[in-house]
Formats: C-alpha cells, structure tokens, sequence
C-alpha cells in the first residue's frame, strides 16, 4: 500500500511491513542516487529519538524501521516518517556519519581467484586491465546481505554491467571477491554462488567474538589493494586480513 506521494508509483514510497513495520523505498531498482538516499535516510532514522522506534536496517534502495505498536500507533510513526521524508531532498543528502574508508588486500587472478579471464573476456578487458581497473575503483558498501556481514559494492565503471553465470560455481570461500552487474561481492562465507570469482582476500567480516560482529558497515567506501598470493598466506593470521581503514572523507 501506497502511503505517500501523490501518484501510484512514486517515490519516496512508504509500505507497511506487517504491524510493526514500515519500509521507505527510493526507488524499483539500484542505482547511485536511491542507495544514497536509503542509506542517509536510514542514518536520520537512527538520529531520532521518536518513543516505540526499536530498530532500522538498509537494503540497496530501501530503508526499514521497526517499532513498538504497543507504545506507539501506526497512525503516528508513518506520520513521523513523512515528515521526515519531506524534510530535504534525500538523493541529494550527504551520507550519514561513522563511515570509514577501507583498503583491503587482494590477490587478482591466480589459481585463487580463477575466473579473472573469463570476467575480464566478458567486460572487454585484458586480464591486465580488468585488474587495474578493480583495483583503483572506491567502492562503496551498498548494503549488507545474504550472510553475516557479507557487503555488495558498488557501482563499478559501465564496463563491468557483466552477467551473472548461468551455472553456479560450486563452492568460493571466504573472503573471495566476486563480480557481475557492476557490483562487487566480498564473501563472508564459503558457498555456490553465479558472482565470478576474480579475487581472493583473508578478511574475516564475520566476528561474532568481537563487540561488533560485522566489521564493514553499509556506507563504508573499500579498495582493493594488488598483493601476490604468498603475501596472502601470512595475511591469514590477522582477522582483517591486513586491512587498514581510516575515516572517509
């Protein structure tokens, strides 16, 4: 159901999600401005200090937030929510605080990564280009999905708007990097998957030890950073597989 914008299919849209939920959608499919806007909303949801608000999440295009219904009425938050969503032009918004800039280290190619070639082919480059081209791309943390803490990135140049395979890959472990629809995945988990393999790293982005499991947050931009494959194998002794971050600017 339709709750705001004056035409059906407008967006901003507002829907309920079951009795305790509303989800705010940017848009019907990816693109650059409806991630921003999903992510800065959601970022202003987590400012707000609204009574029965318990929990607010971000998909590619869509924010989510849960609320009490016991302690606040449908009626009042979706109310909330409108006014907030009419406060500023979110395509346009600045993204929300605490992001970080990461570099991650990455073997392109190699027995590790076995499909560099085959992607390269698909998106009309050298292996020698498709990994510089990889490599100086900031990308940033669109949503985090699929597994604990596992990121899609993006958006890569056009070149990459390369398919996903129609057969999948039987098993890519952890911390693999994979390619399609100009969009990068890094693995939180060992799993089949159609995304090309095309680099391997030693991250660990699942840490339920630590105070906070998930170590990249949607938001977070990332670079991968060429490395040969026996630096890899020491990298594999520090859970952020030697990766360094800084605040983003």
């Amino acid at each position: 159901m339709t709750e705001t914008g004056d035409l059906p299919g407008r967006f901003p849209v507002v829907r309920s999600a079951g009795v305790d939920g509303l989800l705010v959608s940017f848009a019907d499919g990816l693109s650059e401005p409806a991630n921003r806007a999903a992510l800065a909303f959601r970022g202003a949801l987590e400012a707000q200090d609204w009574d029965g608000m318990e929990e607010t999440s971000s998909s590619l295009v869509s924010a989510y937030l849960r609320f009490d219904p016991l302690r606040v009425s449908h009626e009042t938050i979706s109310g909330q929510v409108r006014a907030l969503l009419a406060a500023q032009d979110w395509y346009a918004a600045q993204l929300p605080g605490r992001r970080r800039f990461w570099r991650i280290p990455t073997v392109f190619g190699t027995a590790l990564a076995p499909q560099l070639a085959q992607a390269a082919a698909a998106a009309g480059m050298s292996e020698t280009q498709a990994i510089a081209s990889l490599s100086t791309a900031r990308v940033r943390v669109q949503t985090i999905g699929f597994a604990p803490g596992q990121p899609y990135l993006g958006e890569l140049p056009a070149a990459w708007d390369i398919p996903r395979q129609s057969q999948l890959t039987e098993r890519i472990p952890e911390g693999a990097l994979a390619v399609a629809i100009r969009q990068l995945v890094l693995f939180s988990v060992t799993t089949p998957t159609g995304w090309q393999h095309v680099g391997q790293t030693a991250i660990r982005l699942f840490q339920p030890e630590a105070a906070e499991p998930f170590l990249l947050r949607a938001g977070d931009e990332v670079q991968f950073v060429p490395i040969g494959p026996e630096a890899l194998e020491t990298l594999r002794r520090d859970p952020r597989g030697g990766a360094t971050c800084e605040t983003a600017g």
